[in-house]
This record gives structure tokens, C-alpha cells and sequence, in this order.
């Protein structure tokens, strides 16, 4: 990170999942809203994580090439032999088809390095020794199982911090993921853009705001499906706590059941994971709702 007076701290990871075709960013650093700056990622052309001294052009100039078809490694060079200040700067990237690089100039301040391994990068600067093995560890332990790419970024965070992180502390995190269509409403491809701006436990924190985003705006299993004919009177019980309904307690889905009902999903923002239309909804809403008005 770029500071007049003195260096700041940062550690990132970039990465990319070619099961859900997603490209991420995670970012911890003592700096005010890291996410605002560090993180830039496109669907179909990678993900960058510019730090140390920043220049913010990478981001954009970077996805630009490799959207172009340029690896991550062939953007690297392209953005680090035009820049005068290349030597204070550290970048990683990966393209639209895994390929991970990443640059660490002469002048960073120690500790400050890179890993990079097979579809991710790890970096950072001003860190305990040992800071980025960890993450790369991690990352390559979490991906694959349980979760997503942003839960496998947040991990990889986790772990980094664990290991000693920032030599001088910390205070701000940020994890984004994009995916063709994956934003909401689906007519972009920002899936997932958390950001802790201020907090003494970034990281903790930015897992929370992942598992409120997974709530709000995961995927349904059609397995988990639940017949709204089978839930009526349950539904109908929490929609009068609620103060969305007023009709009866039946084993009847009516039209005003559900015209209360999708008022009810609405208001609690789970509006991406029931529409309001057919004879099912997902079981994941059932059980919030029981959670909270049950």
C-alpha cells in the first residue's frame, strides 16, 4: 500500500476455480478499506491484487490484458516495464485461465514475497516470515471440499494471520469473487464483494459477512426443495408473528399466503433464493424463518 510517510502492511491471495469458473481476491492489511483498493477481478479475465506502494492502474490495466488473451505472467511484464516505480511494487495475478504470477520488487519492505502455485498466488509485504506458506497451505488444504472460492480465500487469510500476518497489526480485509452472470439479478459478474473497512478482527469478521452472503444469496439445492402445501400452517404461524399475515391457520398455501409470504422473504432479503412462484421453496428460507419468528 501506498503511504507518504510510512510503508503499510498487506497480505493477499488470488485465485481461480474452474469448477464454478470463478476468479477472487482476498486481501488483509493495516490500511483503512483495503478492499477499495487491492482487489480487482472480471469474469473471462482474471483477478489482480495490486499492494506495496500501489499503483492502482494494475487493476484495470491488468484484467484489460489478460482479457486480451495475455497470461498472467505476459501482464505482469507488460505492466512492470513501463512503470519507473516497479521496484517498490508487488502485484499477483491470475488470467481467465488459471494461470497464476506474481512480481515482488527489490524495494518492498521486508519481510516481502510471493508464492505461487497451481491456479493461486499469495503476496505480501511487511509480514511475519512464514506468512505465505501458510496461506498457499491453507488454500490448497480448503479448495476442493466444503464451501466455495470465497470461504477458500477467507481461509487462506485465516491462516496467514495465524501465522504471524502483518508485522504491524491490521484493520481491514476484503474478499471479492466474480462469475459470468453470478451478481445479483444476474446481469453482471460480481458474485461476492464483502468489505470490513475498520474492524480490530478483520478477517473474523469478513468470514461472517461470507456466511450472511451464502444465507442470502447461495445457490438452492434442488434437493433441499420443501412443498409449501407441507410447511402452510407453519408459515402461515410465523407470517402473523411477523405481521405480514392476518388470515387463518390452515394446511391450505393460499394466494394470500403467499402474496404474504413473499412479502415476508422479501423484507428479509432472501428474495434470490424463493421468487415467490411454485409449489416449493427452499429449505434454507423455511429454516431462517423458524430461527427467527418460530
Amino acid at each position: 500500500m501506498h503511504n507518504t510517510q510510512r510503508p503499510i502492511a498487506t497480505f493477499s491471495i488470488v485465485a481461480y476455480d474452474p469448477g464454478r469458473e470463478e476468479w477472487g481476491v482476498a486481501v488483509q492489511s493495516k490500511f483503512l478499506a483495503v478492499g477499495a483498493v487491492v482487489p480487482w477481478a472480471r469474469a473471462g479475465a482474471g483477478a489482480v491484487a495490486t499492494q506495496s506502494y500501489v499503483n492502482l492502474t494494475y487493476g484495470p490495466r491488468g484484467l484489460d490484458l489478460m482479457e486480451a488473451g495475455l497470461s498472467a505472467e505476459e501482464a505482469i511484464a507488460r505492466l512492470t516495464e513501463a512503470d519507473d516505480g516497479r521496484a517498490t511494487r508487488q502485484v499477483g495475478v491470475v488470467d481467465r485461465e488459471g494461470r497464476a504470477a506474481a512480481f515482488t520488487g527489490e524495494a518492498c519492505h521486508d519481510w516481502a514475497g510471493h508464492l505461487v502455485g497451481d491456479g493461486f498466488a499469495c503476496q505480501g509485504n511487511i509480514l511475519i516470515p512464514g506468512t505465505v506458506e501458510a496461506m498457499a497451505a491453507a488454500f490448497e488444504g480448503a479448495r476442493g471440499g466444503p464451501g466455495e472460492l470465497a470461504d477458500w480465500l477467507v481461509a487462506a487469510l485465516a491462516a496467514g494471520q495465524d501465522a504471524g500476518g502483518d508485522s504491524r497489526g491490521r484493520q481491514a480485509a476484503a474478499v471479492l469473487v466474480v462469475r459470468a452472470g453470478g451478481g445479483y439479478g444476474g446481469d453482471n459478474d460480481r458474485y461476492l464483494d464483502l468489505r470490513v473497512d475498520d474492524d480490530p478482527r478483520p478477517i473474523q469478521r469478513l468470514q461472517q459477512l461470507a456466511a450472511m452472503h451464502h444465507l442470502l444469496f447461495g445457490a438452492v439445492d434442488p434437493d433441499n426443495l420443501i412443498p409449501l402445501a407441507d410447511v402452510a400452517a407453519e408459515l402461515q404461524t410465523i407470517m402473523r408473528k411477523s405481521g405480514h399475515y392476518d388470515g387463518p391457520v390452515t394446511d391450505v398455501f393460499d394466494e394470500q399466503s403467499r402474496k404474504a409470504l413473499r412479502a415476508l422473504v422479501g423484507s428479509e432479503n432472501l428474495e434470490e433464493r424463493w421468487d415467490g412462484s411454485g409449489d416449493q421453496i427452499d429449505g434454507v428460507v423455511v429454516e431462517y424463518l423458524r430461527e427467527k419468528f418460530g
